[in-house]
């Protein structure tokens, strides 16, 4: 677990086949002490674990399905990564809970500057959008954000001298990908609402689960 809070950058420095897979040697631009093989480290957004640890340096394996719905699996050796180690539970949680794992992939489609903020917008899928709402948080390549703004195919966010002198997303142009994490909590939500998963549905209570008849009887609504 992760807050979006990003606590540097990091280097792609070398890239290697591994199976269907890949494995990335990336070095951080701050002290990694206290840092375990086997700890979870986000890359650009992206839950990872560190196999190999060497000072600054550490390596990662990068599984297909990482690959194919992230912008990792078109990387390339040089370009910076944003980085945050998981979650402790005596840490502050100043931006949102943030799984580090990858939805979809979002494109930035305008770049505008409106007082001393960058104000972005990113076209995504519907699949992606429907889960976000206006005030509501985003994870852009791991960044916790504030959505300004929604429709079903795109969002708006502010970003502060602050986070783009901290991040990757300072540095991004019209054009560019960047891999989104939408709220968990909208997720949830809809998958306790919906009742998708035939699993949970009694065989003895057909159309068992949350649904608007159980909610007016049990007061909600």
């Amino acid at each position: 677990m992760f807050t979006g809070i990003i606590e540097g950058l990091g280097t792609i420095t070398a890239i290697h086949p591994s199976g269907q897979g890949s494995r990335f040697s990336i070095t951080s631009d701050f002290d990694l002490t206290g840092t375990r093989i086997g700890d979870s480290i986000a890359v650009n957004g992206a839950c990872l674990t560190a196999v190999v640890l060497q000072g600054r340096r550490f390596t990662v394996d990068v599984s297909p399905e990482t690959l194919k719905r992230s912008v990792l699996g078109r990387i390339k050796i040089g370009e910076p990564v944003n980085l945050e180690r998981a979650l402790r539970l005596s840490d502050r949680l100043d931006g949102h809970l943030v799984a580090g794992h990858v939805d979809g992939i979002g494109i930035l489609r305008e770049r505008k500057t409106l007082a001393n903020a960058i104000v972005i917008t990113i076209s995504v899928p519907e699949s992606l959008s429907r889960y976000m709402i206006e005030k509501g948080s985003v994870a852009v390549d791991g960044t916790s954000l504030t959505i300004n703004r929604c429709d079903s195919a795109s969002f708006d966010v502010s970003i502060i001298p602050h986070t783009a002198g901290l991040t990757t997303i300072g540095l991004k142009k019209v054009g560019d990908a960047v891999n989104i994490e939408t709220d968990m909590i909208g997720k949830f939500v809809e998958r306790f609402v919906l009742n998708r998963n035939p699993e949970n549905r009694g065989a003895d209570k057909p159309g068992g689960g949350i649904d608007m008849a159980m909610l007016a009887k049990s007061g909600f609504i």
